[in-house]
């Protein structure tokens, strides 16, 4: 049996009534799809489809008796079949399926790791409410990127009122930055006190201070790179999260070795101070680090806790580095320079 499915049952009727969040499946709904039984075959498929008008045509969902999914089958690979091959045979199985109230984020991640030209989207007794289509994905995942930059530079999260940030009133914009340049303000009032505390180190060598803006540049560089990835990654990636830190953590002593090894070499030509070149190469190789460490750890601690992950990048992480990176570089300092 090949058919349309209906998109005035009941059950459809029902989950349009639970009101789901603005940003769920609900809002992506492809209701008429075609639809058909696994002891179709292509042929009959492919027939049946000509001439009739779908909301979404980029696979036909096969379900049983009960209007339960059981897998799909891809358009494209549906034309290059032979026509008497079984739609059981040939069709893509273990296809997850997502209820109305699913988080969209969520939705185009399940698209991703299976595999999926379109997500079938269920009621609560698992029956086939519609798909949420290729088209609907793909602007899923650009919203959702853009949102997430805007969160990582420290604006608030996109509503009907903010979503183009760079469009919005200067008051508005102000309001959603501000928050976060005073949590930047308190960093730097801390960071100068760690400094204050290495007063008589900076005494003995002023020189300590030149590399001061290049080891803590450096370490947000590199942290912001693993937060960007992270944010992102948290939605897409479902490898554990002990795996994902060990990664980034040898990528970031492996960028601080490079560029520590670089920095070194530098501050001893121009510096002429072997015991300050070396400082200013631990430094660097800890602070990389540190920096991978805290761009993962906190975004994903944010959230295990529910909280949104982008919240914890930018200029919370950028906070916590800096003044880690400060404390490492005059330690590293004070004990070789002491």
């Amino acid at each position: 049996m090949v058919s349309a499915h209906d998109p005035k049952s009941g059950e459809k009727r029902r989950v349009a009534r639970s009101r789901p969040k603005a940003d769920a499946a609900h809002w992506h709904l492809a209701k008429v799809v075609p639809v058909t039984t696994p002891d179709a075959t292509v042929g009959e498929v492919q027939i049946a489809i000509r001439g009739q008008h779908f909301d979404c045509t980029d696979a036909i969902v096969v379900i049983d008796s009960n209007q339960r999914v059981l897998g799909q089958l891809a358009l494209g690979r549906l034309l290059e079949l032979p026509l008497e091959k079984k739609v059981v045979e040939v069709m893509q199985t273990g296809v997850p399926s997502v209820d109305a109230g699913t988080d969209q984020e969520r939705v185009a991640s399940v698209a991703l790791h299976h595999g999926l030209t379109s997500v079938p989207v269920v009621d609560s007794e698992k029956r086939l409410v519609g798909v949420v289509p290729a088209q609907a994905l793909l602007a899923i995942l650009r919203r959702e990127h853009v949102e997430d930059l805007h969160r990582l530079a420290g604006i608030a999260r996109e509503d009907a009122n903010n979503r183009e940030a760079l469009e919005a009133p200067p008051v508005r914009r102000a309001r959603h930055r501000l928050p976060w340049l005073f949590l930047g303000l308190a960093g730097s009032v801390l960071t100068a006190l760690v400094i204050a505390q290495f007063e008589t180190v900076l005494a003995e060598n002023l020189a300590v201070a030149f590399f001061i803006p290049g080891i803590v540049y450096l370490a947000d560089a590199i942290g912001t790179q693993t937060e960007a990835i992270t944010v992102r990654g948290l939605s897409l990636s479902h490898a554990r999260i002990g795996r994902l830190l060990a990664g980034e953590v040898r990528t970031g002593l492996l960028m601080g070795g490079i560029l520590g090894s670089t920095a070194a070499v530098g501050a001893q030509i121009v510096m002429q101070d072997s015991r300050l070149a070396i400082a200013v190469g631990i430094s660097l190789f800890a602070a990389s680090g540190i920096a991978t460490t805290i761009g993962l750890a906190l975004p994903w601690l944010l959230h295990r806790l529910g909280r949104d992950p982008a919240y914890g990048s930018g200029p919370l992480a950028t906070i916590v580095q800096d003044l880690l990176t400060v404390i490492v570089y005059f330690t590293v300092v004070a004990a070789l320079l002491g």
